[in-house]
């Protein structure tokens, strides 16, 4: 009797202390795993945070026969590329594309100075978005400035809305082109990178006067350069005088691998449109590794040259390598 007692005793002790013991196991191997897990998480936050590593570089640029046309068959080896002054340590790709997807400002200069075109050149601004983008593929924002910049439209396909933000602009008041170019770069396109090739562009119309910017034109092109930026840009001047603004649009430009118009009749703002149209759909891009690459944010030069004669290349100077 006192051996069933016992047992009895030892069966009751039992049915208490194990779900107990089975519990306390629990919550420590969770603990364990829990510490385990945060270990593994603080020595790959660094890597979560930290952007992939850029050590292949995607350029777009044209191609020009003497009379200015695009030339569109050309292979890889038709061209020498130096990467900071070094041919690449390979290349992975090289092809004609103009399918790429559209990543567009469009900056319009609203001071007083433009105030004489202002009406043609927001109908040519939205002609040329409904001739240029496509639904679902490219996008685009407008941006007016006069002594501040500010998003009419943010980002879209539609060119609806992107019309509305046009019409919706405000002339008037001073210019401050650079700081508007620096924000369109650092805020709208740095951000918005992609795995593969995207058409990074700019297109401003302005007569290229700047009296009020808080940044220097250095700081702004570096800030295009940094998102990868081609600029357009239109000249608002009608005097038919190369004036200052003139050549600070071009600066703009060729800095970027872009283009600058000096439309003198208003009706040619329209043509400059077509052309900056024609020339997005007539890149090539090349994907290439540098040689001796090093993740240390120093500019690095870019040269692509023709190897035959009478052609012409333009693209962007050179770009900043990532930082890690």
């Amino acid at each position: 009797m006192k051996y069933i007692r016992w047992m009895f005793f030892l069966m009751v002790v039992a049915a208490v202390e194990l779900p107990l013991l089975a519990q306390s196991s629990y919550v420590a191997s969770t603990s364990v795993a829990a510490a385990s897990h945060s270990t593994e998480s603080d020595a790959t936050d660094p890597v979560l945070t930290i952007k992939k590593r850029v050590d292949e570089v995607n350029v777009l640029f044209i191609a020009t026969d003497r009379h200015g046309k695009f030339v569109r068959n050309l292979n890889q080896g038709d061209f020498s590329i130096l990467d900071d002054h070094k041919p690449p340590q390979s290349i992975s790709n090289f092809r004609r594309d103009t399918d790429l997807p559209i990543e567009l400002g469009l900056l319009l200069d609203t001071s007083g100075s433009v105030r004489s075109r202002f009406d043609f050149e927001e109908e040519a601004a939205i002609s040329f978005l409904q001739h240029t983008l496509r639904p679902k593929f490219d996008r685009a924002f407008v941006m007016g400035f006069n002594g501040h910049s500010q998003i009419a439209q943010d980002f879209t396909d539609s060119v609806q809305l992107l019309e509305a933000g046009v019409h919706g602009l405000q002339n008037g008041g001073g210019t401050a082109l650079y700081d508007a170019i620096y924000r369109a770069s650092r805020d709208k396109l740095l951000k918005d990178k992609s795995d593969r090739p995207v058409r990074h562009a700019i297109i401003i119309l302005s007569d290229g006067e700047d009296n009020q910017s808080d940044v220097s034109r250095a700081q702004a092109i570096e800030m295009a350069q940094r998102a990868e930026v081609i600029i357009y840009a239109i000249s608002t001047d009608d005097s038919g005088l190369i004036l200052r603004g003139d050549k600070v649009l071009q600066q703009l430009a060729d800095a970027t691998g872009g283009r600058a118009f000096f439309p003198f009749k208003t009706k040619d703002i329209k043509s400059s449109f077509s052309a900056i149209e024609d020339e997005l759909r007539s890149q090539y891009v090349v994907s290439y590794r540098p040689a001796n690459f090093d993740a240390d944010g120093r500019y690095r030069s870019i040269e692509i040259i023709a190897l035959k004669k009478d052609l012409q290349v333009r693209a962007r100077k050179g770009y900043y390598a990532p930082r890690q």
